[in-house]
């Protein structure tokens, strides 16, 4: 089953409340929680590499307070214990029974603040919840809740102390992202209201964790032409075969992907990706799965140098079809120019669409066209 364009138009239009309402407590940052949403609805976990003081822990709240949701924060350090996290059986002597009480990881967002702190010993024990939605303790499985995201973060500037997250767990995190320090403006609104420690707290519920759930199984359906998966395909085996690289994107890298692409082009009123979604959202989800040569690191190669380079030389698919032409909106977008509005351009989408009779029966009929 296809997404239809009435479903694509409810999808964008929720998305676009979630984000305000996290704005109003997490200033100035519109951008970020857009890829931090569209994480969580892809079903993947973000890593925040920060600086101290810049608003993760507020972030992670305020989402979950938005989708009435829970939420922990673990401070990773060198002396924690992998039970400190996923949690420990302990035997009750009243009901001589084993019980299992469930650790910090047990939210549905979780902040794992400084986790290259902690042992790879304790690091290990994020690999199976993230990948997988469960934890085995003692042999016996726990279900996780849903939705489940873990934001991670790790300080840029400090070294001492920690402990590098290897290329396998890297490849965990669906994003790689930075929060960054307010703009002025911002700023000067945060400190006006600095006599509310916790803005969160003000922050009501838009939606509840089982609506979040609907929406993140509707974005799965939302149509991805073979053309376009051939073009992520492309841009995969480019960053291996660059000459930059010692390890190029995975194919896991690719289906994260495709899970993102889906929801980024639902979040913007579209039923169907274009190339343009994931030229966006390409330094997010594919830099922190690069390994580069030594050598060319030493000369000032970067990854995010060699994801531009990928994109800007493999071309993108152009035949002109029913769904899929670049539209103007999403050129600006891409090229950091702002759009007149989301909803102007879910208008013109929209309108393509309809003059193509395009809609969720014509592309499971069609195929759907082509960006």
């Amino acid at each position: 089953m296809t997404m239809t364009a009435e479903q694509a138009t409810w999808f964008a239009e929720t998305f676009d409340k979630l984000v305000a309402n996290v704005g109003t407590a997490v200033l100035g940052k519109d951008e970020v929680v857009r890829l931090v949403l569209t994480s969580m609805l892809a079903e993947g976990h973000i890593l925040l590499e920060d600086a101290p003081g810049t608003g993760k822990t507020m972030l992670a709240r305020t989402l979950a307070a938005t989708v009435k949701g829970t939420n922990s924060r673990i401070q990773f350090t060198p002396d924690l214990l992998p039970s400190d996290v996923t949690g420990i059986t302990i035997y009750d002597q009243a009901t001589q029974k084993f019980e299992f009480h469930r650790g910090p990881i047990f939210a549905n967002l979780v902040l794992a603040d400084e986790i290259n702190r902690a042992s790879p010993k304790t690091q290990s024990a994020l690999l199976e919840v993230m990948e997988e939605g469960r934890v085995t303790v003692d042999g016996v499985t726990h279900g996780q809740y849903r939705p489940f995201m873990v934001i991670a973060t790790q300080n840029p500037i400090e070294q001492a102390g920690t402990y590098r997250l290897p290329e396998a767990q890297l490849d965990r995190f669906l994003m790689k992202t930075s929060l960054g320090y307010p703009g002025r403006a911002a700023t000067v609104e945060v400190l006006s209201g600095s006599a509310a420690r916790d803005r969160s707290a003000a922050v009501h519920p838009v939606i509840t964790t089982e609506a979040v759930a609907d929406m993140a199984d509707l974005a799965t359906t939302v149509h991805a032409e073979d053309s376009v998966l051939d073009y992520i395909a492309q841009l995969c085996e480019a960053t291996r075969e660059a000459a930059e690289t010692r390890l190029g994107v995975s194919v896991r890298g690719a289906i994260a992907m495709v899970r993102a692409a889906k929801v980024w082009a639902a979040a913007d009123g579209r039923h169907y990706l274009i190339p343009d979604d994931v030229k966006a959202l390409a330094p997010y989800v594919w830099t922190h799965r690069l390994v580069l040569d030594p050598e060319a690191e030493f000369t000032g190669a970067t990854a995010e140098g060699v994801i531009s380079a990928v994109v800007q030389k493999v071309p993108a698919p152009t035949r002109r079809g029913v769904p899929g032409t670049t539209s103007e909106a999403t050129t600006d977008r891409l090229s950091g120019a702002a759009p007149a509005s989301r909803a102007e351009a879910r208008a013109q989408t929209a309108g393509a669409g309809a003059a193509a009779g395009t809609g969720a029966a014509a592309d499971a009929g069609r195929g759907a066209g082509e960006a």
